[in-house]
C-alpha cells in the first residue's frame, strides 16, 4: 500500500508571490527603470537607475505600492517612519492604508522653526517600521534608524520597495534589523 498524502500536494508548491505583485514589478520597470551612466547616492557608479520619483508620483502605482507595502508592516507597529524626501509619500500611501501615524525624518534638523530631525507626534518607546524607496547599500536607511534609536524610539522593521542588491541587504542585517524589500533587482525583468 503507497503512501496517502494530501489532496492538496499534487498541487506543487504554491507560488509565493501573488499575480498583482508581479504585474506592479512590471510596471514599476516601465515608469522608472533608467538606462545610462548614473552616479547613486552611494557614490557608486552604475548604469542602471531606478528614479523612484516616477513610480512615487503616478497614483495609481502609488496607491497599489502602499497596499503592498502595508502587507510587509509587522503589526505590532505603532508608528511608521520615512526619510526625506525621496519616501515621503510612500510613507504617507502605507499611513493611509494602514491608519497608523507616521513621522518624516530629515537628513539633519532643521535650522529654523522647532529646529526639529524628526516631524511628527511619537513617544520614547514606540515600535516603529521604517518605509523607504530603493536601498543600494543601505546607508541612509541606516542613518535614519540611527536618529529613530537617538529620538529612544524601537526600530523594528525596515520596509523598502526595491533592494538594488548591492549590499544593502547586509548591511542592514548587520545592524540587526529585520529587512522586507517588496521587490529584489534580480525579482524584475530589466532588459
Amino acid at each position: 500500500m503507497g503512501v496517502k498524502t494530501h489532496p492538496w500536494a499534487r498541487l506543487g508548491a504554491m507560488p509565493t508571490r501573488s499575480l498583482d505583485v508581479d504585474e506592479l514589478g512590471r510596471e514599476i520597470v516601465k515608469a522608472s527603470y533608467l538606462k545610462g551612466d548614473f552616479v547613486l547616492r552611494s557614490g557608486k557608479h552604475s548604469n542602471r537607475y531606478f528614479d523612484k520619483f516616477l513610480f512615487e508620483t503616478d497614483p495609481a502605482l502609488l496607491r497599489r505600492l502602499g497596499k503592498h507595502l502595508a502587507e510587509l508592516v509587522p503589526a505590532d507597529t505603532q508608528l511608521l517612519a520615512a526619510p526625506e524626501l525621496g519616501a515621503v509619500l510612500l510613507g504617507g500611501v502605507v499611513s493611509m492604508q494602514m491608519g497608523l501615524p507616521l513621522v518624516l525624518v530629515r537628513k539633519e534638523a532643521k535650522a529654523y522653526g522647532t529646529s526639529k530631525q524628526i516631524e511628527g507626534r511619537f513617544e520614547s518607546g514606540q515600535r516603529v517600521t521604517v518605509i523607504e524607496d530603493v536601498v543600494t547599500t543601505g546607508g541612509d536607511s541606516l542613518r535614519t534608524v540611527e536618529v529613530l534609536r537617538a529620538a529612544r524610539l524601537e526600530v523594528i522593521h525596515l520596509v523598502v520597495v526595491l533592494d538594488r542588491g548591492e549590499g544593502g541587504a547586509d548591511n542592514i542585517a548587520s545592524a540587526g534589523i529585520p529587512y522586507s524589500p517588496l521587490f529584489r533587482v534580480e525579482d524584475l525583468t530589466l532588459d
